[in-house]
């Protein structure tokens, strides 16, 4: 099979993959543009991501805001030839170290989507500059699954034998950032859609929808207050995903306003100390052993600094 044709059979339509997104639609055509802008940009960056080689591979055109998602678009697709040429990692590695190293967080969530298309469980393949970040590919896998799996993933709540254990709560982070997708980023629906779930697997969904409310910027600070406001007790995971999105658009460079804004609104601090609070809870386990306790030992250092900056307790 030619290269040709291969790009072929692989490519996506990015409208066709606006119109598979599960669930209802916005209620605000503002917040339906600004997800459906997202997808698009996923797509683009999937199918950029089939022609030219990883290492030089320029998504400069895709506008700044949503080029992360290009980025972890183009992830999937380079991960998914990966897998099917059996190239070792070559391309994903090459992505990585070259032009995706500003993305470095969405890229390693883009690789987990590969893994879940292919029904591979992670990690062939995956190197990571930090070794929590490759964890980040369950986060994918869980994103992936929720959105061409929804009946099963979220009206069922079921789990993926490979993504039962340690890695489960990764996984549900990945569909908790799914489901701001799937409720068209309303919070009651937000609330409605999590409660149905069990009880367990809450704070990581709600730590998705955290993640995802903040990176997209979809929602203006007030219904963001709204979705705080049904979070309740999981507010601090809320946060605690607003905090990653924080450093991921920190790091890459370009901090889009509305994004701030999601994170004041969902931390109650800029995007620099919220950021901040990722590097010193990161700092912190990195002499523990590389697993999914150390990550989760990760997420709930971030928690922690929340809770000291509004002065009480988070776990």
């Amino acid at each position: 099979m030619t290269a040709k044709v291969l790009r072929r059979l692989l490519s996506l339509d990015p409208r066709e993959l606006v119109r598979a997104v599960p669930g209802p639609p916005a209620r605000d055509p503002a917040t339906t543009r600004a997800l459906e802008a997202v997808v698009i940009s996923f797509a683009t960056g999937y199918n950029a991501g089939l022609g030219a080689p990883p290492g030089e591979l320029d998504l400069s055109h895709v506008a700044p805001e949503l080029r992360g998602f290009a980025y972890e678009g183009a992830a999937m697709s380079i991960g998914i030839l990966d897998l099917m040429t059996l190239g070792g990692g070559r391309r994903t590695r090459a992505f990585l170290d070259g032009p995706a190293a500003p993305y470095v967080h969405l890229a390693h969530v883009g690789t987990g989507w590969s893994f879940a298309r292919m029904r591979v469980r992670p990690w062939t393949g995956v190197r990571a500059a930090q070794p929590q970040f490759r964890w980040l590919a369950w986060d994918g896998w869980g994103f992936h699954q929720a959105f061409f799996r929804a009946r099963a993933v979220v009206e069922e709540h079921r789990v993926e034998r490979a993504a039962r254990g340690p890695v489960r709560p990764i996984r549900d982070q990945g569909v908790g950032r799914a489901l701001w997708f799937y409720t068209g980023a309303e919070p009651d629906v937000v609330a409605e859609v999590i409660g149905g779930f069990p009880a367990g697997r809450r704070p990581d969904l709600w730590a998705g929808i955290g993640l995802a409310a903040a990176y997209t910027g979809a929602q203006p600070p007030e219904r963001l207050e709204d979705l705080l406001a049904h979070a309740g007790d999981h507010a601090p995971h809320v946060a605690q995903g607003a905090a990653f999105a924080a450093k991921a658009h920190e790091f890459s460079g370009i901090v889009p306003e509305r994004t701030a804004a999601a994170v004041q609104a969902l931390t109650g601090a800029d995007v620099a100390t919220a950021a901040r609070w990722t590097d010193d809870s990161l700092a912190a386990v990195r002499h523990l052993p590389d697993d999914p306790g150390t990550y989760e030992a990760w997420r709930a250092g971030i928690r922690r600094a929340w809770a000291r900056q509004k002065g009480g307790v988070a776990s």
